[in-house]
């Protein structure tokens, strides 16, 4: 009853880029992070992923296992090389050593030659060994060149650095209820003219068939001038809303997924940046409001955000709607 009710207030949209089919989804659209919730395939591996998105994207820790493990694996090879046309083409290797330092100096040999450190203390001499040699020092500048460009490209590339609420709520407004879900910059930066869009995912079904809609969600306040401290997105679930004859069952039920986009100018990049996310049924709490996050020092030479509090709620009566 509620889908039927809601259809004549809101007109839902489908240019959000996803399917309406319900039955072929799975889970979220958006995850957390921003992402789309969709696996590819259907073409190779390496046409379907872009090593340099990859790279620039995952965590910095994992960034750096990743050249850790390039390099080591590198060097492993060439040390194979080295050791396969024989030890005694590296002079500098004494002919009594063990197998294990013959096998450590290819390999360090190789780590000298692949960073082009070259100590000296060991060298090739023959045409072969001197080859594999000279391939090893072009693989080892060309490869630190694409590490230092992508070390670059990660340090220098924009961020909005957005905190979200890890739930949205339900809670008293004005005379009625609204939407809520709060956010804030968690580093140094300073964002300015920030814009938030909201776009509503229901599953509804219509002649016996449970499709996705779309509707947009407005906004009490939808651009602020500066993001100073944190921002509250306030939908004011109106007769307009298409939420508005909603119970907390009946939410649920719908699966609901608001899909959160914020658009912003960073002062220190002098760029536009932009950030993701979506809450789903999962974190909708029915009847609750979001407790301060911000307060005067103690000394009140300056206000002291909280960002550990940005998803700190108390449960409240709500005023459920009077339909007609």
């Amino acid at each position: 009853m509620a889908e039927s009710r809601n259809k004549a207030r809101s007109r839902n949209i489908d240019n959000t880029g996803f399917g309406q089919n319900s039955s072929v989804e799975g889970g979220r659209l958006v995850n957390r992070d921003g992402t789309t919730n969709v696996k590819k395939r259907g073409l190779p591996f390496w046409q379907r992923v872009s090593f340099y998105h990859t790279l620039l994207r995952m965590k910095r820790s994992h960034f750096f296992l990743v050249i850790v493990l390039f390099y080591t694996a590198v060097n492993i090879i060439f040390a194979a090389i080295y050791f396969a046309i024989g030890v005694d083409h590296l002079s500098g290797i004494s002919s009594s050593a063990s197998l294990f330092d013959e096998v450590s100096a290819a390999f360090f040999f190789s780590s000298q030659t692949l960073t082009t450190v070259g100590y000296g203390h060991v060298a090739p001499h023959g045409f072969l060994t001197n080859l594999v040699a000279s391939t090893e020092s072009l693989l080892g500048i060309l490869a630190f060149a694409v590490v230092t460009g992508l070390i670059y490209g990660r340090f220098s590339r924009p961020r909005a650095f957005l905190a979200f609420s890890d739930v949205m709520l339900i809670a008293p407004y004005k005379e009625g209820r609204a939407l809520m879900l709060r956010l804030a910059t968690y580093k140094n930066n300073h964002l300015t003219d920030a814009e938030a869009q909201l776009t509503l995912a229901l599953h509804v079904t219509e002649n016996g068939k449970v499709v996705t809609r779309f509707f947009p969600l407005p906004l009490e306040i939808s651009k602020i001038n500066s993001l100073a401290l944190s921002w509250t997105l306030v939908h004011y679930i109106t007769e307009d809303s298409p939420i508005y004859s909603y119970t907390a069952g009946e939410l649920h039920h719908a699966k609901v997924e608001v899909i959160v986009y914020i658009k912003a100018f960073d002062d220190h990049f002098s760029n536009t940046v932009q950030q993701r996310t979506s809450y789903t049924h999962n974190q909708l709490v029915y009847g609750a409001k979001f407790l301060p996050m911000f307060e005067r020092a103690a000394d009140g030479d300056y206000t002291l955000l909280e960002l550990d509090k940005i998803g700190a709620h108390e449960l409240v009566e709500l005023k459920e709607p009077v339909l007609t």
